[in-house]
């Protein structure tokens, strides 16, 4: 006569199996659902990625509320998903990204017991030591990863000068033209210190800082640009999209390359927006920038 137990361990095994099927079948739908969501999020805004500001396919939204405040870059990009895809999956990736950012100091990826993390020090728009400027850490999340979609978000609780709910968020799909369209979301909440300190530089030296949303009538010239903490906002949230794609318009660089490449191709993209994103000269930011990411190569 059999014992029972086989029999038992063999229902386990089926119902294990069982429930990591029906899991794995859960998420895809959910990803698909996800790719679908963004596919249609295109199709609504496809007059106003035709037709803005940036004349680009961009569309940036942003807000403030009592929770914080936040920004969403849609963008039509002409890289295929595949290469978006591989160039983006990555921590360390990330941070050729990251430096390429204005205010980033340093960025470093690593490992740790609480799972994959980036090293990130904030500072002004000089050069500037580590102790200078602030750190966080954010938790490195690729929530999605699908043939045609996926998603992955940068957060920290703790943000840097004040801020909290800190998160950059990032999902792609692939679209039938060969394009990929990208959401983009930077979003954080401010302590009471920091709002403080971030309205006295827009009171003061930052007072003549404009943003991308347009206040005046269509057709009004010069148009009349947002200000204050959501122009901060999108100037932000666009030098990281721009960071975003001149990493990846420098892909085919060769290696040794890639990295003088995106700086260059960052300036000059910012540099199309003078009014929003223009602070200092291009031979200050390369030689700036170089430095800082030589500084990264360790961890510090």
């Amino acid at each position: 006569m059999s014992s029972p137990a086989p029999v038992g361990r063999l229902w386990r095994c089926l119902l294990v199996l069982g429930l990591v099927s029906y899991l794995g079948a859960a998420l895809a739908q959910d990803s698909s659902e996800a790719a679908q969501r963004l596919r249609t999020q295109r199709s609504t805004l496809d007059e106003s990625l035709q037709h803005n500001v940036f004349a680009r396919p961009l569309v940036l939204v942003s807000k403030e509320t009592t929770q914080g405040l936040r920004g969403d870059m849609y963008a039509l990009v002409a890289f295929p998903f595949a290469n978006v895809s591989r160039a983006l999956q990555d921590p360390q990736q990330w941070c050729e990204v990251m430096i390429l950012h204005l205010n980033t100091k340093y960025c470093h990826a690593v490992d740790s017991a609480q799972g994959q993390q980036i090293q990130l020090n904030i500072g002004s728009k000089s050069p500037q030591t580590l102790s200078q400027s602030s750190r966080v850490t954010l938790a490195y999340t690729l929530t999605t990863s699908q043939p045609d979609y996926f998603e992955v978000q940068l957060s920290a609780r703790e943000g840097p000068m004040g801020t909290r709910d800190y998160k950059i968020h990032l999902e792609a799909v692939a679209l039938a033209t060969g394009q990929t369209f990208l959401h983009l979301t930077y979003a954080y909440s401010a302590n009471l210190a920091a709002r403080f300190a971030m309205q006295t530089y827009l009171a003061t030296v930052g007072s003549d800082k404009v943003g991308f949303t347009v206040l005046s009538p269509a057709g009004q010239t010069p148009p009349v640009w947002i200000k204050g903490m959501r122009a901060l906002l999108e100037r932000n949230t666009m030098r990281y999209y721009l960071a975003i794609n001149s990493y990846l318009a420098t892909r085919q660089q060769p290696p040794t390359q890639r990295f003088e490449a995106s700086l260059q191709h960052w300036f000059s993209a910012s540099e199309a927006y003078p009014e929003q994103l223009h602070e200092i000269e291009r031979p200050a930011y390369l030689t700036m920038k170089r430095a800082e990411h030589l500084r990264q190569q360790t961890a510090q």
